[in-house]
C-alpha cells in the first residue's frame, strides 16, 4: 500500500498501528518517531519497525502517509513540527479522540506540505503503552473519518483504505458531527464511571472489600489514564456539557419515577437498558 508509512508516537495506538501495519504487509518501511532514546533503541529491535529515530524529519522522510499518534493535546503541536521538513505532499491522518479543532488547525499547519484528513479508531483500552499494543487492536472496530470541505479526495479514499485495511469498519462523518457522538458514546460514559468511583471513595471507601464483579465491571473504565481523559475534556468540553445535560435529564426521569412509585416506568427504564447492553 505505501513504500513508507511513518507513526509518530508508538504508545499503545501507535505500536499497535506499526505492529497490525507490518502484519498485514501494508508498507515496505516502518518509520517510528519516539521522543526517547530508550524508545528509539527498544523500537529497533522490534521486527515490526524498520526505521526509529528521535528526529522527526528523519522519521517523516520520504514518507506516504503518517499517523500522528501522540495525545490530544500534541497533535496540533506536531503537525506544525513535521510541516517544514516535508516535500513530497504526504497524506497525514491521526488518532485524536476529537475531531473540531484538531481538522481546522492540522489542514492549516499542513497547508501546501500534507494532505491532512482527521481519523479516530474507537480502540484502546485502560491500559496504555508500547508494552501492552498487540496487532489485532483495530479488528472489528470502528474507526470515524472526518473529512471536511478541503479533504483532498484521493486522500480520504487511501485513509480509508488503510484503516480498513488493518480490520476496522470506517464511518465517515464530518468533525462535529464526530465530537457530538463520541461524547455520548465514549467521553459521557468514562466521566460517568470516574464520577462514580470517586464518589465511592468518598462515602465507602472500603467499597472494594464489599463490592462484586458489578461495581468493577461498572468502574472499569475509570482506570484511564487521568491526565489524557483531562485533555479529551478540555478539547470537546461543549459536547460534553450538552451530553451531561442530556443525562441529567434522563435521570431526573428515573429518580422521579422512583420518589414516585410508578414501578411500571422503573421496570421500563431497566427492560430498555438491558435491551440496549445485551445488543452491543
Amino acid at each position: 500500500m505505501f513504500d513508507t508509512l511513518t507513526i509518530i508516537a508508538p504508545g499503545l495506538l501507535g505500536a499497535s498501528l506499526a505492529m497490525a501495519a507490518h502484519q498485514k504487509k501494508l508498507a515496505r518501511k516502518i518509520a517510528i518517531y519516539a521522543r526517547r532514546q530508550e524508545a528509539v533503541d527498544a523500537l529497533n529491535e522490534q521486527p515490526w519497525c524498520d526505521f526509529a529515530s528521535t528526529d522527526l524529519t528523519a522519521a517523516c522522510q520520504d514518507s506516504d502517509m503518517i499517523v500522528l499518534c501522540a495525545p490530544v493535546e500534541r497533535i496540533i503541536t506536531l503537525a506544525e513540527q513535521i510541516a517544514p521538513g516535508l516535500s513530497r505532499n504526504p497524506i497525514v491522518t491521526d488518532v485524536g479522540s476529537v475531531k473540531a479543532d484538531i481538522v481546522q488547525r492540522c489542514e492549516t499547519a499542513l497547508a501546501g506540505k500534507a494532505r491532512f484528513v482527521g481519523s479516530h479508531p474507537m480502540a484502546g483500552s485502560e491500559k496504555t503503552g508500547m508494552e501492552n499494543a498487540c496487532s489485532d487492536l483495530f479488528e472489528q472496530r470502528v474507526c470515524f473519518v472526518t473529512p471536511s470541505h478541503a479533504t483532498d479526495p484521493q486522500a480520504l479514499q487511501t485513509t480509508v483504505a488503510f484503516w480498513k485495511a488493518v480490520g476496522s469498519t470506517v464511518l465517515e462523518e464530518t468533525p462535529d458531527n464526530h465530537d457530538r457522538i463520541v461524547a455520548q458514546v465514549s467521553h459521557l460514559p468514562h466521566l460517568l464511571a470516574s464520577a462514580l468511583a470517586s464518589f465511592l471513595q468518598s462515602s465507602q471507601p472500603r467499597a472494594g472489600d464489599l463490592c462484586g464483579n458489578g461495581l468493577r465491571d461498572t468502574t472499569r473504565i475509570a482506570s484511564g489514564h487521568p491526565e489524557l481523559w483531562g485533555q479529551i475534556v478540555s478539547q470537546n468540553r461543549k459536547e460534553i456539557l450538552r451530553a451531561i445535560a442530556d443525562f441529567q435529564s434522563h435521570l431526573s426521569a428515573v429518580s422521579d419515577a422512583i420518589a414516585s412509585e410508578n414501578d411500571a416506568q422503573v421496570l421500563d427504564m431497566l427492560s430498555r437498558g438491558k435491551q440496549f447492553r445485551d445488543s452491543l
